[in-house]
Formats: C-alpha cells, structure tokens, sequence
C-alpha cells in the first residue's frame, strides 16, 4: 500500500507540474462553461424550470460536471500522445505499479476540474448564484468523482486506439449526447416523457440531480442517495477498468 501511495504522488507530482505551471491550460478548460454562464445564464432568470431553486441554482451544478464530461473525456489524448512518442513504453520498464499509472493521471485530472469549478462558482456567485456551502462543497466532490471515471475510461479507451482521428470522433460522439440527455443545461423533466425515462441510462443524469439538490440544501432526498451511490459505483467501475487495459496493454 505504501509502495502504490508513492507510486501515485510521483505519477500525480510528475503530470500536475507540467499542467499548473501553464496557467493557459489551467484557465481554458473553464472557458467554455464560463461562456454559458455569462450567456446562457441571464436567459434562464424567472422561466420555469420545473426544480426548485432560481435559475442559477439549476444551471450552475450542470455546467460544473459539464466540466467533468468534457474535459475528463478527452483526457486520454495525452496517453495517446504518450505512446506515439515512446513515453508509455519507457514507463513499461519501471517499477511502478500500473494502478499507479493510472490514478497519478486521475487524480491530477480532478485536481485541476476541482480547482477549475471553483473558478466558476465563485464566477457565478458574482452574478448571482445563492447556495448552501455545504451544497457547494457536495457538488466539488461530484465533479471529482466525475472526473475520476471518465478520465480512467478516457485513458483506457486512448490505449485501445492509435490516432486521434480515431479516439476525438468517437469521444465527441458518447460526450454530446452524454450533455444533451442527462439534463447538464435544464432539468430533464421539461422533457418529453419518453425522452426522460431515456435519460435515466446515463449516470451523469443521477449526478446532475443530486448536485440540483444539495444546491437548494436538501440533502436526504432519494435523489442525493441515487447520485452518490451511481457516483461512487461508476467511479470504482471506471477505475477497475482502466486498470485491467493499463496492464493488458503493459503499461
């Protein structure tokens, strides 16, 4: 255990120096859900949303894990690179534990959404956003076990293909649909009824509620049970996964 917890803050030192010692790179990954704040936002004040809460309170959590869905996603471009340029195949030939591999990328991956939802919220209580603190600090760890599944699938899928013109399609092709069902942008009960029911395959969508919850300071709902519970599970799925294709592929 020693030896894996060392293993992963050399990965994690390694790979977080190279991210925040770019501050473009630490701020333009927030630009885009900055941009829907700042645009997007003021169009959703005093509409019906179908939620309890103001506008922002709904809008807000879904652009903090539309950090996580886009971002993490494509993640695995920097493995893809990697092993175009030999990187992986050096790594092979040390001591270091392939979970280490694998989480040290991970968890500095959540730092940098986690420090990058920050960015937006204090951004958006600015305009007006109004939360629970304890409903803030909820969503951060949401947005963190978001990123930790989708990055461990990313960089798993980015082992299994060879080009980014293989791995950037296929990855647009599962975010979008991911951003537009789960209900990131407004809750999906002003859905259609059978557009709902679909949304309730992605765990983004239990994710999304939950995170609407905590912003209106309700905690014990079913919703929060369901989000924490699809969060956690997909998040310890996700890495199992990452793990076993990091080995296969001797890493």
């Amino acid at each position: 255990m020693k030896t894996l917890a060392a293993d992963t803050a050399l990965i994690f030192g390694r790979y977080a120096r190279q991210t925040f010692s770019s501050k473009f790179q630490m701020l333009f990954g927030v630009l885009m859900p900055l941009l829907y704040l700042l645009f997007f936002g003021p169009l959703l004040t005093g509409l019906p949303l179908g939620s309890s809460g103001s506008s922002w309170q709904v809008l807000v959590p879904g652009l903090l894990l539309q950090l996580g869905v886009f971002g993490a996603g494509f993640a695995g471009f920097s493995v893809l690179i990697e092993k175009n340029w030999g990187v992986v195949e050096r790594m092979r030939v040390t001591p270091v534990s392939r979970l280490a591999l694998l989480l040290g990328r991970v968890l500095r991956d959540t730092a940098l959404f986690v420090l990058q939802a920050v960015l937006l919220v204090l951004a958006a209580l600015a305009m007006g956003l109004r939360a629970p603190l304890a409903g803030i600090l909820i969503g951060f760890g949401f947005v963190a076990l978001l990123t930790v599944s989708l990055a461990a699938l990313s960089y798993a899928f980015a082992l299994r293909v060879s080009t980014p013109q293989e791995f950037g399609p296929a990855v647009n092709a599962l975010t979008v649909p991911a951003m537009l069902l789960s209900g990131l942008m407004l809750p999906m009960t002003l859905a259609p009824g059978w557009l709902d029911v679909l949304s309730h395959f992605l765990p983004v969508r239990y994710l999304v509620d939950a995170m609407r919850d905590a912003y209106v300071g309700e905690y014990a709902t079913a919703r929060m049970l369901y989000g924490v519970l699809v969060a956690v599970g997909f998040a310890v799925c996700a890495v199992t996964v990452g793990t076993r294709v990091f080995r296969r592929a001797g890493a």
